[in-house]
């Protein structure tokens, strides 16, 4: 479709992002790469995000950046000190040679953090019985919570020393600050809890934090749930609310809208098939036993279709000025310009990049191309084995 008399934008064009500009306006979503073991980059980390760089992406998130070593996800995670530098700076003059640029997906995992490899306590905002981890989270202090939005905004200054273009703030997913959103795992007393204007200081607190640092020398967004799936989780208008807020603060040059819980209902973002068999032979034990005996009830299914998510983030296209990054569901040339008319800044792409990493180049000789993606969700199941698609 391209540009048009109505003012559309072709999504193959260049774009700004805060300070930087893009050479189109694609991006690479975060998608776990399970390519760092020893939690530094790899040859094989490196490679994971040079393809679609070379397959004419914008630009490339790597993910996940833990802002703490007790912030991982799982052990095998890159997180953000001065040892990390010099092979970041490699991934990131990598990238910046196939002609991309390159964002590091910062955060810290909170209860969705395993505490059993990470060797100490998943964070929360209040106590419970953590499954990934089959340890007990600890309810997070004032002096944790100070500590972990001071290591956002280091995080953000090891970003700029390494060479990267663009940081991206983790606020979903059930993650740390995604918990302090939630009114379901957030039953605070305190300063942090209650009204969703003290659940969502942190958030704002942290985005702040990243912005005074990253100053105009790193575009900053932001990834944020719009709702969560879940009975008593974060509802829409919550985050619809937390958004304004977000955008009255003037941190974040754009913000990229998802859904659901890595702790509690993944299936809300993903769509598809639910593959519980593979899931179970390729997640490490106990956490395979528990997808054997529990799978279908932890691995809700819902229907897959193009731009998934395209609903409820026009409720926030409608509400806010900021630009926006739409994912989901995001697989073609066809996608990709439904996303610029519905008045997007930006689209994000995962599992179809995971299939066809040079989705983009065969985007731009040919507006009907698709990914081959099938949203099997097998490459779900290889997560802890080097993330890749079993079809391609």
């Amino acid at each position: 479709m391209g540009s048009d008399a109505a003012g559309i934008p072709d999504v193959l064009a260049p774009a700004r992002l805060g300070p930087i500009t893009l050479r189109n306006r694609t991006i690479k979503a975060a998608t776990f790469e399970a390519a760092s073991p020893d939690a530094f980059v790899t040859d094989d980390l490196i490679e994971y995000h040079r393809r679609p760089a070379l397959g004419g992406v914008g630009m490339t998130t790597v993910a996940y950046c833990a802002v703490a070593p007790e912030g991982r996800t799982e052990y095998g995670q890159v997180w953000m000190r001065e040892e990390a530098i010099p092979g970041l700076r490699r991934l990131t003059d990598a990238i910046h040679d196939a002609g991309a640029a390159v964002s590091a997906q910062i955060g810290h995992a909170g209860p969705v953090a395993n505490a059993r490899s990470n060797g100490s306590a998943a964070l929360s905002p209040i106590r419970f019985f953590n499954p990934l981890g089959m340890k007990f989270a600890r309810r997070a202090s004032a002096s944790d919570i100070d500590g972990v939005i001071a290591a956002h905004a280091n995080a953000a200054r090891l970003a700029i020393e390494a060479g990267f273009d663009a940081v991206e703030i983790h606020l979903g997913h059930g993650y740390f600050v995604s918990s302090f959103l939630s009114p379901l795992f957030n039953r605070r007393g305190d300063e942090y809890g209650g009204s969703l204007a003290n659940r969502a200081k942190v958030a704002r607190a942290v985005v702040q934090a990243v912005r005074k640092i990253a100053g105009s020398r790193l575009a900053v967004t932001a990834k944020l749930t719009m709702t969560d799936g879940i009975r008593g989780g974060i509802p829409i208008e919550e985050s619809l609310q937390t958004a304004t807020w977000l955008q009255e603060d003037g941190g974040l040059d754009a913000l990229e809208l998802t859904a659901g819980s890595s702790l509690v209902n993944p299936m809300y973002l993903f769509r598809g098939d639910v593959p519980i068999r593979e899931l179970a032979k390729g997640f490490p034990k106990p956490m395979g036993w528990g997808v054997r005996l529990t799978g279908k009830k932890f691995f809700r299914s819902y229907p897959y279709h193009d731009a998934f998510l395209l609903e409820d983030a026009r409720r926030f296209r409608a509400e806010l000025d900021i630009p926006l990054i739409l994912l989901g569901g995001i697989t073609g040339g066809e996608s990709m310009d439904l996303a610029m008319a519905e008045g997007f800044e930006f689209v994000a792409m995962g599992r179809a990049l995971l299939a066809d990493p040079d989705l983009v180049n065969r985007v731009a000789a040919d507006r009907a191309s698709h990914s081959r993606c099938t949203h099997c969700n097998q490459c779900m199941a290889t997560i802890f084995s080097k993330t890749h698609c079993v079809l391609t």
